[in-house]
């Protein structure tokens, strides 16, 4: 979206949570109402493992998109505090827009669960729901999936987009702008998320490290950014080390002679130069942490409660 920076009576600021289940679309929806990548985006599930801030400016207002991680049922650490960050999201949000990808095609046991939830919420916030992928199924299965949804939740309004396309996003926003109150800005008018740099470029560097490997690298992986040194022409010189859990999965990322961590490093550096406007040296390094996922430093970083 591009940004107008508009007169101090009629500015439009507020916050939307943006939540469903794994791979419903979430962060492709928020980085197609930015216009940029905020979000990291895969084919794995549970990419997003904590609260991002997306700021979207649409004329007078600037719409704080938050971007949760998917609602599931957690079975570790882990996954507790990356739900608990989900509903806290929701909880954040002047609206909340649930997100559901149509080629599930019918409402399962865990979609109910989270339907329940919202319903209680309804009475505290609006709700609104989001058919996502509708390209991908038939009209009147479309048609017969909203009704039976809006049965179990009294959702404000139901919206039908490609959030990979945009087909209906722009009405999405505009509904957005309509509910959100009177307000001044919080960001900066050239601000598009409240992500430390350091932490977008980890996030950058782990989405290549999925769409590349794919199902041969296990979910438990992270990206930790060392260095971070500016030079004086805008270059920018980063170190980040990739943390997995065992040595066959350090194999696996660096390749044979490392061909494959070269790979990703020139995927993720592309990625960087484009996101951040600007020349970018990246040097990876690969290294065992047993059961990083049990350090609170990590829990801490992202903004998530190790007590869940």
């Amino acid at each position: 979206m591009t940004a107008t920076p508009p007169s101090s009576s009629n500015k439009i600021c507020g916050t939307v949570a943006i939540i469903g289940a794994p791979n419903a679309g979430k962060s492709t929806l928020v980085n197609q109402m930015v216009g940029a990548k905020v979000s990291i985006v895969s084919p794995k599930v549970q990419t997003t493992r904590n609260r991002i801030l997306g700021i979207a400016i649409e004329g007078p207002a600037q719409v704080i998109l938050i971007d949760t991680p998917g609602l599931f049922i957690p079975e570790t650490r882990l996954d507790r505090a990356m739900v608990g960050a989900a509903w806290g999201g929701a909880s954040d949000g002047d609206l909340v827009a649930y997100l559901f990808d149509v080629t599930k095609k019918s409402i399962n046991g865990n979609d109910r669960k989270v339907l329940e939830r919202l319903k209680e919420m309804s009475a505290e916030r609006p709700i609104i729901l989001i058919l996502n992928k509708v390209d991908a199924i038939q009209k009147v299965k479309l048609l017969k999936l909203a009704t039976d949804m809006n049965e179990l939740c009294p959702f404000a309004a139901t919206f039908m987009i490609s959030a990979k396309t945009g087909d209906g996003v722009n009405d999405v926003m505009a509904y957005f702008i309509k509910h959100l109150p009177q307000s001044d800005w919080i960001f900066e008018d050239d601000q598009i998320t409240d992500m430390p740099s350091r932490l977008l470029a980890a996030e950058i560097t782990r989405e290549q490290i999925f769409l590349q490997l794919h199902e041969e690298l296990p979910y438990a992986i992270t990206v930790e950014t060392e260095s971070w040194e500016e030079f004086e022409n805008g270059d920018v010189r980063l170190e980040q080390t990739i943390h997995v859990e065992r040595e066959q999965q350090k194999a696996i990322v660096v390749g044979r002679a490392g061909a494959r961590l070269q790979e990703i490093g020139s995927m993720a550096r592309a990625e960087l130069q484009k996101s951040f406007d600007r020349k970018v040296h990246l040097k990876l390094f690969v290294r065992v942490t047993d059961r990083w996922k049990d350090d609170p430093l990590y829990y801490a970083t992202w903004g998530l409660d190790q007590s869940k």
